[in-house]
C-alpha cells in the first residue's frame, strides 16, 4: 500500500473513486435517485480545485491502481471525501488515508478536525476516534436535497 499526494491531473479517477464508494456504500442511507443525482459521471472543475488548494491523498494497491482518497479542507478543518473503492473496502486503505490526513492536520496546527459523516461511515469514524455531536441534514446541490448526516469531531 501506498499513501500520496494527489495530482490535479488525476482529479477525474478521483471523482470516480467518490462515485463508486457511495453508490455502493450509501444503498442503505440514502434512496437511489439521490444517489444517482449525487455522483454525475461529469465531474464538477470545483473538485479539481479540492485537489490543487488541499492536501488531498490517495492509497494506491500493490498494482499502482488509486484504490481510496481523502483530503483535510484547511479552510474549514475538516477531513473531506474519504473514499474505497468497494473492492477494495476492508483492507485498511480508509484507516492509512484517515492517519495521514490527521498528521497533517496536526502539522498545520490545527486542534481539533471535524466531519460529516453518512449514516454507513458514522460507525467507521467512531472507531477512529471522533465523536458524534448530533445529527444534521446536509445541503447538497448535486443531490439536490438534504443529506442526512452526522457531525463528529476529534481533539488533535
Amino acid at each position: 500500500m501506498t499513501i500520496r499526494r494527489a495530482v490535479p491531473q488525476e482529479a477525474e479517477t478521483l471523482w470516480d473513486v467518490r462515485n463508486q464508494a457511495i453508490r455502493h456504500g450509501c444503498q442503505t442511507s440514502y434512496a437511489a435517485d439521490v444517489i444517482a443525482r449525487w455522483t454525475p459521471e461529469n465531474m464538477p472543475e470545483s473538485y479539481r480545485q479540492c485537489v490543487i488548494e488541499n492536501p488531498f491523498f490517495v492509497a494506491e494497491d500493490k498494482s499502482g491502481n488509486v484504490v481510496a482518497t481523502g483530503y483535510l479542507d484547511l479552510m474549514q478543518h475538516s477531513i473531506e471525501a474519504i473514499f474505497t473503492l468497494p473492492s477494495a473496502s476492508g483492507q485498511g486503505y480508509a484507516r492509512q488515508i484517515m492517519a495521514v490526513l490527521l498528521e497533517e492536520a496536526r502539522g498545520n496546527d490545527i486542534p481539533h478536525v471535524t466531519l460529516a459523516a453518512t449514516p454507513n461511515a458514522q460507525r467507521f469514524y467512531e472507531k477512529m476516534g471522533f465523536v458524534t455531536v448530533k445529527e444534521s441534514l446536509y445541503p447538497s446541490r448535486l443531490a439536490e436535497t438534504d443529506l442526512r448526516c452526522f457531525d463528529m469531531t476529534l481533539a488533535l
